[in-house]
């Protein structure tokens, strides 16, 4: 059963965990560990399976025992699982990237965190879909533990490529104009936050659908400055409408590959710059050289491609610095996690059917701790 069939209607934005005084913990729930692994690389809906070990005790002396939390679905978990991505763990493997605990047990060397805190893997191929875990001081980066713990278990990867594409290739002025597709994305509603809360303006593009008005409601609640459809993008009116704002867009955000990308660089302004992150149209296409390439209106467009695992390897200082910074806005309402369905974790093989449907407007994340309090 979900948790959103068991708890009726749940208000997704404003769900708290209540921190637990340390004289509270109880080793009670964390004797074993039910996780969710994967002995061989191929379609997740066949190569997962479940188990249930005993958690190693005693602790070494830099060991932290961690209690998860949630744990989302990402598609970077199931290309991991697939193959094709660009970390391959050592096999087996339990799988999830991404996903937040709670500090149970700690070491006898352990200097950084306490019973109560929350944290995150510090790096890929971490195994987040389990009850509990054991792993050394060293893998793990707390978070605030009074922020929603769906924004704290999904902030590592989609908020941190937005901050990073927003910030790496050009620089951006307050005023300045952002253009991307998939903005209905979780990356893309995390580029709208961070470019609301910089001074950004963003031009986003959806694919048309029979609940358009209500998506363009909510990305306009969460900070968006236009919502135009891959239509209208396609048409005429989309090169006046360009022409009617104070500024051409000097970054393009593109997470769709093939055709589509091709209409971004002709309302870009001169030397602007556009960033291919995914490739949901599973097709790869780019009009002339794809370093640079001049657009049907003459203007120089720099092409760049942008991958947040590699960046992220060997810049552990500013993926802390990222992740504090958007905790922060989180803390002041600033920043919303992207809307979820919660599964609790022995659903997985439903929950990992679901993240796989192309174009799905809503998260999926496994919930793992069974009392987890909302």
């Amino acid at each position: 059963m979900s948790m959103r069939s068991a708890f009726g209607k749940l208000p997704h934005f404003i769900q708290r965990l209540k921190p637990k005084k340390d004289t509270e913990f109880t080793c009670s729930a964390t004797n074993n560990t039910f996780m969710v692994a994967f002995d061989d690389y191929g379609d997740p809906e066949r190569k997962l399976y479940d188990k249930l070990e005993p958690v190693r005790r005693p602790l070494f002396p830099s060991d932290v025992l961690v209690k998860m939390l949630m744990a989302p679905v990402n598609v970077s978990d199931l290309e991991m699982i697939t193959g094709t991505y660009f970390v391959r763990p050592q096999l087996p493997a339990v799988a999830g990237n991404e996903g937040v605990g709670q500090v149970m047990e700690i070491g006898t060397e352990v200097e950084r965190f306490r019973p109560g805190d929350w944290v995150i893997p510090a790096d890929l191929g971490w195994g987040t879909w389990r009850t509990v875990a054991v792993t050394e001081e060293k893998n793990l980066i707390r978070v605030p533990n009074d922020i929603p713990v769906l924004g704290a278990a999904t902030v590592a990867v989609n908020p941190c490529t937005a901050y990073r594409m927003l910030k790496t290739f050009i620089d951006l002025r307050p005023g300045d104009a952002i253009i991307q597709n998939g903005a209905n994305s979780s990356v893309g509603q995390a580029v709208i936050q961070l470019a609301k809360e910089w001074g950004y303006h963003t031009i986003n593009i959806v694919r048309n659908r029979d609940d358009i008005e209500s998506l363009v409601m909510y990305l306009r609640d969460i900070g968006a400055h236009h919502v135009v459809t891959d239509q209208f993008l396609k048409s005429g009116d989309m090169r006046y409408f360009i022409n009617s704002l104070p500024k051409r867009p000097r970054l393009a955000l593109d997470c769709i590959g093939g055709k589509i990308s091709n209409e971004l660089p002709q309302y870009l302004a001169d030397d602007a710059v556009m960033v291919t992150y995914g490739h949901m149209a599973h097709q790869i296409e780019c009009s002339g050289d794809c370093g640079t390439m001049i657009s049907p209106v003459y203007k120089q467009v720099h092409v760049q491609g942008y991958w947040d695992s590699t960046w992220e390897h060997g810049h552990a200082p500013c993926m802390k610095k990222m992740v504090a910074e958007i905790c922060s806005m989180m803390k002041k309402g600033k920043f919303r996690p992207p809307p979820c369905d919660i599964y609790t974790l022995d659903m997985y093989p439903l929950a990992v059917k679901l993240a796989k449907e192309p174009f799905r407007r809503r998260k999926v994340v496994l919930r793992l701790a069974g009392d987890l309090t909302l």
